[in-house]
């Protein structure tokens, strides 16, 4: 497992399951989700999150990408193990630990979405590796535009 992130002194980070997935429309472009939270810069996100209990990676980044995006997707293959130390916008420590996944998109299901702060974006893999808050997904998002 590929690790990002240095943890800062003193902090005790929450170990989080978490499962993401690059999602490529037609247009060669790869789904991302705009996070906006009140009194914070927005930031961009690979659609995923937390893995809940008895619930496998790709069923996590199904159920996290019709809650932020309302897109129905099936999940491919993995591209990479990684892990993810960062402050959540509410300071939390937390630690994500899991997979990022290729998906492919199936529909759109707007009754699905159900976090207001998170709005789909459409955007080119190689402006995704810039935009992206976290090195992981920037790093998985490189390692699946080369292939592998």
């Amino acid at each position: 497992m590929l690790a990002f992130g240095q943890p800062a002194p003193g902090l005790d980070y929450l170990e989080r399951p978490a499962a993401f997935g690059i999602v490529e429309n037609s247009a060669g472009e790869i789904a991302l989700v705009r996070v906006s939270k009140p009194g914070k810069s927005p930031y961009f996100d690979l659609p995923g999150g937390a893995v809940d209990p008895g619930e496998t990676e790709p069923q996590a980044v199904v159920r996290e990408f019709g809650e932020e995006t309302g897109l129905v997707v099936k999940v491919g293959t993995l591209i990479a193990s990684v892990s993810q130390l960062f402050l959540k916008s509410d300071g939390q420590p937390v630690r994500n630990f899991g997979g990022v996944h290729t998906a492919r998109m199936i529909q759109l299901k707007a009754g699905l979405k159900v976090e207001d702060d998170h709005e789909l974006v459409w955007l080119d893999p190689r402006d995704a590796v810039v935009a992206l808050r976290h090195d992981a997904h920037a790093w998985a998002v490189a390692a699946w535009m080369r292939g592998g």
